[in-house]
């Protein structure tokens, strides 16, 4: 088996791999044929936008070649993630992400061949060593059994759902307090 190393990229070394990501994006998540095109341009939008925000952090897992990346950044006071939270956004959210103290696991994927070997929960904790923020928080479709599955093996918990758009679907808040070196429990 081909060992994984984990490295973290700044904004520009993200910005001048963003063609290997984009196609890391489209092996990861194969979707239906003929719409990798439009898969992959509307990832690149997302992941440009996604650099600009404040608290931008990224790993990348390099075996011979990219095998999986995981990104996020810190949530805007305003918490647009929590946009169409179902029976209202709980204090305690409101109240870290009003502090500054959510971060957004924006993005985590791994190549088919690099999964149930750690990959994506190496990502993760890689990734989240250096943030100061008190929970991470990710949405997922509930219906993507793998991912809920790979939270709920982490320890993460629900937080609610969301619809972000009014016609858009109804996703899961998943999140996880982050724990730091020398932080008690």
């Amino acid at each position: 088996m081909t060992e994984v190393f984990m490295r973290r990229l700044t904004r520009w070394q993200a910005e001048q791999q963003r063609e290997a990501i984009a196609d890391t994006y489209v092996e990861a998540y194969l979707r239906a044929p003929g719409e990798e095109f439009h898969d992959r341009q509307r990832f690149l939008e997302r992941f440009v936008e996604d650099m600009q925000r404040p608290g931008f952090d990224m790993m990348v897992g390099d075996g011979p070649s990219l095998a999986g990346c995981a990104y996020g950044y810190r949530l805007e006071r305003e918490g647009a993630l929590w946009r169409g939270f179902r029976g209202g956004v709980p204090k305690d959210l409101e109240e870290l992400t009003a502090s500054g103290q959510v971060m957004v696991l924006a993005e985590l994927m791994v190549l088919p061949e690099f999964r149930r070997r750690r990959v994506a929960s190496r990502l993760v904790e890689q990734l989240l060593i250096r943030s100061r923020s008190a929970l991470v928080a990710a949405l997922a479709e509930p219906a993507n059994t793998p991912v809920t599955s790979a939270f709920q093996a982490w320890g993460w918990h629900l937080l609610g759902e969301v619809q972000p758009d009014q016609d858009g679907p109804l996703l899961e808040a998943w999140g996880r307090n982050i724990e730091h070196a020398g932080s008690a429990g």
